[in-house]
């Protein structure tokens, strides 16, 4: 480990010293600034330059994903640096979102501002697998402590999905296409716009036969089937050009068949799972005193029913069970803008969250039948928070914040955080660092999920996570932008973190640390429809009581996207990542174990026969690779996917 340690600080080296030596030639042969336009929402819950963000931040943007031809969000998460996805089989299985070493559950997810996390999942996470990619307008992955702006389930990191807003004249598109697994997909989208009103539509059918979610390898056989509907909207109005108002609406509707588990004997004929979700919000922003001051007001609501059933077959004679889970969270959130000053942003900011959970298990077994009643529970959270933005002489940028919530069962928790950032201009070059600390409430399931003739499950007496987290980094924009590099160094310590203990039920049972490095670099060399983008990321991480690395997260990380536009009408796009070994636990003894490393490489191209008909292809584990991303799980091999988009 310490070998591996030193490694990483002689590469970080080397790439600093990389850094400065471009920065000390751009130096010499600038003759203008360098401007770097991208602009992002998430890192400060106001519009800025990222130029001016200390916080390490990734943005996919729409051609970013129509160029990977996606199908899900997960999909385009992959190569992030410094996230990590493992899912449990193929589409639709259980994915968990891994940023910097934490657990998914301090992973914040959001549409349109919108919490996505489910509050009857076991720690409140959010199971991306069934996210299309349908009018997605643009991906914000913000990694580090952002508890300060976002609550609870910020520990880590925040990823935030923001939908089209439709301008112009309207267009309407229609795609069809259909490959391996005999899956076949559909989708249809119309967007436009006015002065006045703005609105875009999207809506996308999915349906696969699957391969079996428990690994082939272990002899299972049974194919294990997808289905997904799901629509996506969008109406703004904007009745004076001070005042806009926003209705937003996401609704997924999911069909999965399961397996019992991983490993040996995992297959399961009559395992299904039914999944709604349903999100909504409303929200206005109002300009006052020439643009001054800023106000956002917006409601929230989203709605998570989970459905089980699992029926007699000949491999389970005998067994048989039923459940639901079903979870809401409603907000209110009130955002004030003052723009005091060219070189000072105050952001002022209350919310009022509350979450409701209920769920209900029966089963029978060769010992007979049994149920298992989790009668409705409640819980809210009355946050406020104030946060600075100071912008000196175009160079010098810092935001402090600090948070308040009061947590209807836990009290009151005071939480902060500090971002620099040092943009020299004259060669690009950008130093930054921040700190934070968090705060993780537990979940309505871990509190008060009732006990089972196993044991206890829930638990009363629990107490909320705590973080600490930091990093300081530097990037480097050369060539009027065409080459950005980038290196952050980042550090996590958390305490009393929750775990599972099969005599004890839920229990602060844990303190971990997660510490490593990301670097990154982005090209967009000479030729200019050529771009390329390459990222690495270490990730140390320790289970302070026993001294064993956390599981399924692996050591190094690395990815390769290259993309090529040719003739005008054409797009190549390739992706190769590469994960790491790392820990996890044996599919049939669940002792600990180590997981193989694996490289994929991912094949995408789209050609415009006309203006309005574009044929696309997707390949997806070129190599045809036979690995795992979960122990016991399997993973699609060689998969063509293809069709025909018309545009109108």
């Amino acid at each position: 480990m310490k070998a591996s340690l030193q490694f990483l600080k002689l590469i970080i080296c080397i790439l600093l010293l990389f850094i400065f030596h471009f920065s000390f030639i751009a130096s010499l042969f600038a003759e203008e600034e360098i401007k770097i336009e991208e602009i992002v929402v998430t890192a400060t819950r106001i519009e800025e330059p990222v130029k001016e963000v200390a916080s390490s931040v990734t943005v996919i943007t729409e051609k970013e994903i129509e160029s990977k031809k996606a199908k899900t969000i997960l999909e385009v998460l992959k190569d992030v640096p410094g996230v990590d996805i493992s899912q449990s089989g193929g589409f639709g299985q259980l994915t968990d979102i891994f940023i910097r070493g934490a657990k998914p559950e301090h992973t914040l997810i959001m549409i349109d501002g919108v919490e996505m996390n489910d509050p009857m999942s076991p720690g409140r996470s959010y199971d991306i697998a069934h996210l299309s990619v349908d009018n997605i307008e643009r991906v914000e992955i913000v990694r580090g402590p952002q508890s300060t702006l976002y609550g609870s389930d910020a520990i880590s990191g925040v990823i935030n999905i923001i939908t089209k807003k439709g301008e112009g004249k309207p267009k309407f598109s229609i795609s069809g296409g259909g490959g391996s697994y005999n899956t076949f997909r559909e989708t249809a989208g119309l967007s436009g716009g006015t002065k006045w009103v703005n609105y875009s539509l999207g809506i996308s059918r999915l349906d696969t036969k699957g391969f079996s979610a428990a690994h082939e390898r272990y002899g299972n056989t049974e194919k294990d089937g997808y289905k997904n509907t799901s629509l996506s909207a969008r109406v703004g109005f904007t009745p004076t050009e001070y005042l806009n108002i926003d209705f937003i609406v996401r609704h997924i509707n999911a069909e999965t068949d399961l397996d019992t588990k991983g490993g040996r004997g995992g297959d399961d004929p009559n395992y299904v799972s039914d999944s709604k979700q349903l999100f909504l919000r409303t929200q206005g922003s109002l300009l006052l005193f020439n643009g001054l001051w800023e106000q956002k007001l917006g409601f929230s609501l989203s709605n998570h029913d989970r459905d089980y059933r699992d029926d007699k077959d000949a491999q389970h004679p005998h067994d048989s069970s039923r459940g639901f889970y079903n979870g809401k969270m409603r907000k209110v959130d009130w955002q004030h803008n003052l723009y005091l000053h060219k070189t000072n942003t105050l952001t002022i900011g209350v919310e009022y969250e509350e979450e409701r959970g209920e769920s209900e298990y029966s089963w029978e077994s060769a010992w007979g039948p049994g149920k298992s009643v989790f009668p409705e529970k409640s819980a809210n959270t009355k946050g406020a928070y104030i946060q600075d933005k100071i912008a000196l002489y175009e160079s010098f940028f810092v935001t402090l914040g600090i948070r308040v919530d009061d947590h209807s069962r836990f009290g009151s928790e005071t939480l902060y955080r500090i971002a620099p950032a040092y943009l020299f201009k004259k060669t690009g070059t950008k130093i930054k660092a921040t700190y934070g600390t968090g705060f993780k409430a537990p979940s309505l399931y871990q509190l008060y999920a009732p006990a089972t003739a196993w044991g206890p499950i829930g638990n009363e007496n629990l107490k909320p996570e705590r973080s600490k987290g930091w990093d300081v980094g530097m990037e480097q924009y050369l060539f009027q932008g065409r080459l950005t590099l980038g290196a952050t160094y980042f550090r996590n310590d958390f305490e009393d973190l929750i775990d599972f203990d099969w005599a004890k039920g839920y229990i602060n049972i844990a303190e971990a640390k997660t510490e490593g490095a990301e670097i990154f670099a982005s090209v967009r060399p000479i030729i200019k429809d050529l771009s390329v983008r390459l990222g690495y990321t270490y990730t140390d991480t320790e289970d302070k009581k026993t001294g064993q690395r956390l599981l399924r997260k692996p050591m190094n990380k690395g990815s390769l996207n290259l993309n090529y536009l040719f003739l005008k009408k054409g797009s190549v796009n390739v992706d190769i990542i590469y994960v790491g070994r790392r820990d996890d636990l044996n599919p049939d003894t669940y002792e600990r174990a180590k997981a193989g490393d694996y490289t994929l490489v991912n094949l995408a191209a789209s050609y415009d026969i006309s203006k309005n008909i574009q044929v696309f292809g997707r390949v997806e584990n070129l190599l045809d690779r036979d690995y795992e991303e979960v122990s016991g799980y399997g993973t699609p091999r060689f998969t063509l996917f293809g069709g025909i988009k018309i545009t109108l």
